[in-house]
């Protein structure tokens, strides 16, 4: 089990920390072009990002993957671009 968390990028990273340094990389522009949600286009805010993440858990994946995908990805044909 040990083993398991050390290879998860997403182990010991919060949800606010996944939002944030994606909106610092992105900006929310560019966040609501590679996740097409309200939270991302409509007067976003990390705040108002996270309570809706928090309760949308396909949106929570989708902000996950593109995290894991821009951050911790070495494939060169990453989907996200």
């Amino acid at each position: 089990m040990k083993e398991h968390n050390r290879n998860d990028p997403l182990h010991g990273v919060t949800l606010e920390a996944i939002v944030t340094q994606l909106f610092e990389h992105y900006g929310w522009n560019g966040l609501a072009s590679h996740i097409d949600i309200n939270c991302f286009k409509s007067n976003p805010s990390v705040k108002s990002s996270l309570k809706f993440l928090r309760r949308t858990p396909w949106a929570r994946t989708k902000v996950e993957e593109l995290f894991v995908a821009t951050f911790h990805s070495d494939d060169k044909s990453n989907p996200w671009g």
